[in-house]
């Protein structure tokens, strides 16, 4: 039976279990750590890895009409006065007199809504176990929203959007922090500085000498290399109207407050796709992009009832439309990809900025114009989170005395799992570490595949199930004679029994794209 995952309590398990298992590492540890900075470990990189394979091959591979790009992280400063970043990446800070710290007055704001919503959660899930109901289910929703909590949550929402979109919104931020008595986090204090505004890029400078050295940016988001890139992307690549460029890169952002682990991070990396459009087709491709973007979280087995569409009430200087695909974390439902409407304003802005033309002639209507963009952005460091936190299980499985354990095992897509099969020799002697290191090798050409033949095969098996290995194979006495062995599911703990030459084609029909893509 499996145990739920608990809405806030489990987030603790997940992130001490992701550093004992090799999947995330504070980075810099023997000196402390760096704050809001994160390595991943050997099987955090595969697990990323894979995850950029799974949207590699989703927008560029299965699309002829997107392709791909790498720019420098590095660029010409003006890109970021065009883009706006210069004028108007600033996040509303606020002081806490007593203790010194800074903040950012949304996030506290946020974090203050969101223990509302956990407790809302909390309830219903509660009220679930006892009711028989599903997440999913209308009733557990209706008891979430209409739950005192729940109703408590949104008027502050609502109150908190209200301030977003009225005229002095960091006079409203500092307005509903005092009025809802927000502390500081560490201190409990409540004594705070008014809001104030600060720009988020790190700076840096290229030159040799101080006098010569032009002042740079480390991006703050990749969409603008693809951009300035947009003519060179169109023409060498004779692309017409729609095409996308997709990139996956590393951005930097000075965020103050960045907090819940891997999910706001100083130094983050981004998988973006932008499709150029004609003027007045944008709501149709909006809605396209919402609908597959939406599929593709879902086919990778994130869980449907635990992602929502958020609609931005208060739109980015930028946009005509915009809306988040949201997850639920352990923390609460919180941005994983957003689909934007860009219009024409980076394209006309660089335009402007630089003095070249970036039009596309349309042969069909003999016209000149600049594109409108339609953006897809998705972080690759939140969709490792919440692949992680959807992953994360505790059941109960009966033991060799009767009673139960408790076994933790990582439910990953096994396409996304890290090592996708363990090969275990029974014990070591009478041939079988060399029948098992036979397969191994032969295994190893397809895809990751682990050899263990340490402690008993037990425990071999929570070790693989602890970071989302999908196929154990036990290699046992019986396959000297029948030149069979047998494969363990991580998820049901069934077994089959193979002839080894079967093996290699039983994992990949299992490890088939078509199932995820088509």
């Amino acid at each position: 039976m499996s145990i739920p995952m608990n809405y806030d309590e489990n987030f603790p398990k997940i992130t001490s279990h992701a550093k004992e298992y090799g999947f995330v590492f504070p980075s810099s540890e023997i000196y402390d750590g760096l704050g809001a900075v994160y390595d991943y470990g050997q099987m955090g990189v595969e697990l990323k890895n894979n995850i950029k394979t799974a949207w590699w091959k989703a927008m560029v591979q299965m699309h002829e009409n997107i392709v791909g790009l790498d720019a420098a992280i590095l660029m010409h400063p003006t890109t970021w006065k065009a883009s706006g970043h210069v004028d108007a990446f600033n996040d509303p800070l606020i002081d806490n007199k007593d203790s010194k710290k800074r903040y950012r007055a949304d996030v506290l704001i946020e974090e203050h809504i969101a223990k509302y919503e956990a407790k809302a959660v909390k309830d219903a899930d509660k009220k679930a176990r006892k009711e028989g109901w599903a997440t999913g289910d209308e009733a557990y929703q209706g008891f979430l929203v209409n739950s005192r909590n729940g109703r408590k949550a949104a008027e502050l929402q609502a109150r908190y959007e209200a301030v977003l979109n009225g005229e002095n919104m960091l006079q409203g931020l500092y307005d509903f922090i005092v009025e809802e008595g927000i502390a500081d986090p560490e201190s409990g204090s409540k004594n705070w500085s008014e809001v104030k505004q600060f720009n988020l890029m790190f700076k840096t400078q290229l030159g040799a000498t101080a006098g010569s050295a032009l002042d740079l940016y480390l991006r703050p988001e990749t969409a603008q290399g693809i951009f300035v890139n947009y003519l060179n992307v169109q023409k060498t690549g004779r692309q017409k109207l729609p095409f996308g460029i997709a990139q996956i890169g590393k951005a930097f952002r000075n965020e103050i407050v960045a907090r819940q682990f891997i999910f706001r991070m100083r130094e983050f990396e981004q998988m973006e796709m932008q499709y150029f459009i004609k003027p007045g087709t944008q709501m149709e491709w909006f809605e396209y992009w919402k609908a597959a973007r939406s599929k593709w979280h879902q086919a990778l087995g994130l869980k449907p009832e635990y992602l929502q569409f958020h609609t931005h009430e208060k739109l980015a200087h930028y946009a005509d439309a915009a809306e988040d695909i949201q997850f639920r974390f352990p923390f609460g439902f919180k941005e994983l990809e957003g689909i934007h409407s860009r219009t024409d304003f980076d394209l006309g802005n660089h335009e402007e900025y630089s003095g070249k033309k970036l039009r596309y002639f349309d042969p069909e209507t003999q016209e000149s114009y600049v594109p409108y963009v339609l953006e897809t952005s998705v972080g690759l460091d939140r969709t490792f989170l919440a692949h992680l936190s959807n992953a994360y299980t505790e059941e109960e499985v009966p033991n060799a005395k009767g009673g139960t354990d408790t076994r933790v095992v990582m439910k990953f897509h096994p396409l996304l799992a890290p090592i996708k099969a363990a090969i275990f020799p029974i014990v070591k002697k009478d041939g079988l570490p060399e029948v098992a290191r036979k397969l191994f090798d032969e295994l190893k050409y397809d895809f990751p595949v682990d050899y263990e033949e340490k402690d008993t095969i037990g425990r071999r098996y929570r070790r693989h199930d602890a970071i989302g290995t999908p196929y154990c194979i036990a290699v046992d006495h019986d396959t000297l004679q029948d030149q069979a062995v047998t494969i363990r599911d991580r998820d049901t703990m069934e077994q089959v029994r193979l002839p080894l030459t079967e093996v290699s084609t039983y994992i990949k029909r299992k490890l088939d794209w078509r199932e995820v893509l088509g």
